[in-house]
This record gives C-alpha cells, sequence and structure tokens, in this order.
C-alpha cells in the first residue's frame, strides 16, 4: 500500500543503493548553509571547530596506518607507480584539458582543475578492490601511498597549475606550507605515536569514521556559508550543475577505461589489475576538502568542492556496480573482460 510503512522502508533501501547516506547529508549541509548561512562569531566559531576536527582526523589517521602494509605492498612497484602516474599526472593533464572546454561555466574551473589533482580515496578504494576479489593489500599500500604523498604533492600541483592555467583562484606559497601544519605534522605525530595508540584506534574505527565525516560536514557549511554570501547561487546555475555531472562522469569513464588497458598493457595480473582500476580512478573528498579550507579563501572553497562532491557521487555508484560485477564468478559476464 502507497505511503505504508513498508513501502516508505523499501523506497529508502531503494534510496540507499543509488545514493551514499553521506554524501545525502553533505546536501543537507548545503541546504542549511544556503537558508541560514553562518556568520561573524558562528562562522569563526564552526570553523575552529572544523579546524579541531581535520587535526584530529590526519593525526587518528597516521595512528592507524601500518608501517607492514606499507613497506611490504610497496614490492609491487610496478602497480604502484601505475597508480601514482594516474592520480598525479593522467588525471591532472585531463584538468588542463577540461578548463578549456567553451562550454564549462568559468566560476567552476578552478573547482574542476582542483578536483583532478587530489589523491585517491582509501577506505573505498580497498572495500571495492575486495568486492571484486582484487589484491587487497596492495589496494592498502596504494591507498595509503596516494594519500601520504597527495599532501606533498596535491598542494604543490595547486600552486603551480592554477597559476599557469590562469583560474580564477590563486594560491600561495604559504598556503601550501599551512598543509604541513594543520595536514601532515598531525599524520607525523599520530603515525609515531601509533606503538600506544595503534591498537586501540584501530579497535575504533567507528570513532575515526566519525571523526572524518564530521570534519568534512564541518568545512562543507563554513565553506558553503561563505560562499552563499558572497553570492554563490548566482554564479552558478542549474544548467552549469547539469554540465558538472556530465564532465564528471565522461572524465570517471575515461580513465576508469585507461586504468584497465593500461593493467593490460603492463602485463599486471587480475588482482593487481583491479587495484589500478579502482584506486587510480577515484578522489578523495576526505583529503580534498580540508585541503580546500587551508589553501583558498573563504569565499571561494564551497565552488571549489563543488566538482569534487559530484565526482564523488558519481563514482561511488559506478564502481559499486563494477565491483559487484567484477566479484561474481567467472561463469558470469563481467562489465570488464580480464587484461
Amino acid at each position: 500500500m502507497p505511503g505504508s510503512p513498508r513501502s516508505i522502508r523499501g523506497g529508502v533501501t531503494a534510496l540507499k543503493k543509488w545514493i551514499d547516506p553521506f554524501v545525502f547529508i553533505l546536501l543537507v549541509m548545503v541546504v542549511l548553509a544556503t537558508l541560514l548561512p553562518c556568520s561573524g562569531r558562528s562562522a569563526e566559531f564552526f570553523k575552529t571547530a572544523a579546524n579541531f576536527a581535520i587535526v584530529l582526523l590526519f593525526f587518528l589517521h597516521g595512528a592507524k596506518l601500518s608501517r607492514e602494509a606499507i613497506l611490504g605492498g610497496m614490492l609491487n612497484w610496478r602497480l604502484h607507480l601505475a597508480t601514482l602516474t594516474v592520480t598525479f599526472a593522467l588525471f591532472p593533464l585531463l584538468g588542463l584539458v577540461l578548463i578549456r572546454l567553451p562550454a564549462l561555466d568559468p566560476a567552476l574551473t578552478a573547482g574542476v582543475l582542483y578536483l583532478t589533482l587530489l589523491p585517491s580515496t582509501v577506505q573505498s578504494s580497498i572495500a571495492f578492490t575486495s568486492i571484486a576479489k582484487g589484491n587487497v593489500s596492495a589496494a592498502v599500500c596504494a591507498a595509503s601511498l596516494s594519500n601520504i604523498l597527495g599532501m606533498f604533492i596535491t598542494p604543490m600541483l595547486v600552486a603551480l597549475l592554477m597559476q599557469v592555467s590562469g583560474t580564477q583562484s590563486q594560491v600561495s606559497m604559504e598556503a601550501v606550507r599551512r598543509i604541513a601544519g594543520q595536514l601532515l605534522l598531525p599524520f607525523v605525530v599520530g603515525h609515531l605515536a601509533r606503538p600506544w595508540i595503534g591498537a586501540w584506534v584501530v579497535r575504533h574505527k567507528v570513532l575515526v569514521g566519525w571523526v572524518d565525516r564530521s570534519s568534512i560536514l564541518l568545512v562543507v557549511y563554513t565553506a558553503f556559508s561563505h560562499a552563499v554570501i558572497d553570492g554563490l547561487w548566482t554564479k552558478c546555475s542549474v544548467m552549469s550543475l547539469l554540465g558538472q555531472f556530465v564532465l564528471c562522469s565522461g572524465l570517471l569513464a575515461f580513465v576508469l577505461a585507461t586504468c584497465w588497458w593500461i593493467g593490460g598493457r603492463l602485463g599486471l595480473s587480475r588482482e593487481d589489475s583491479i587495484v589500478l582500476l579502482f584506486c587510480g580512478s577515484k578522489k578523495s573528498l576526505a583529503s580534498g576538502v580540508p585541503m580546500a579550507g587551508v589553501l583558498f579563501a573563504p569565499a571561494e572553497v564551497g565552488l571549489i568542492i563543488l566538482p569534487t562532491m559530484i565526482f564523488h557521487q558519481i563514482q561511488l555508484i559506478v564502481c559499486a556496480v563494477i565491483a559487484r560485477r567484477m566479484g561474481e564468478p567467472q561463469t558470469k559476464k563481467s562489465p570488464l573482460s580480464p587484461p
């Protein structure tokens, strides 16, 4: 019966298959910032809370990271070199091409380029590799290495390419140095403290997840509040948003196909090719949002992270479908044949 509790639960379950609940909460934060943007003292409070959450997040990630997993996985150097090349070379080159498209809204060019400069995700890359029956230990190493190097490489690429490409947003080297103090230093301290707190952090993975999501939500709310006050929705139209969905979908499709092709050309096993497919094609919202908050002016952050939020949702949906199909018995048809 329409409107009954059972039908409502069924609708919610079906919705969760296509929309990540966390992304839905992100959208709620955007709506909240649009209707009730924070300003003045409240904006300072949320900014301070977001900065604290970000420092705590990277401290916990450093404590959680297994040094043995990194050292063991780095033996597979061809796979990791290919993954890093796609993440920090192919993607940025594609970004430089995309921002030259005449149909792209000029207000979103900086955000599109920034998206392509981010490191890979960690949790979802590993999860999708496991579902697809890939090399999980190599995925742990590839995703972790991408995020560690991303704390150095992404700010440097942002400072270099956003000036060279002539995008509206400019990043100073001082902003790049702030990354070290707010993100890298807590990460290193957390990793050095791993012998004492590592086991506790691993047992309380839910805590890390809550800190992860809370920091992103706080940054998104404060960023979009500043952007709304600065006239965000007069700069970005509905057609621009639709164009972003098309652009992000095409970008993801191209990189997925390229990663699978590279795996075949390098002679990687199917298990390692799956790692390259999922770790190479994804971009991290968890790293991208905090970095944007440090690198860019408050009024710019909302527009900067908008393409990343859109790409994040698309990659979750598409990669979840591909991972499930690839994890099926080989007697069933897979959307990607072995390289």
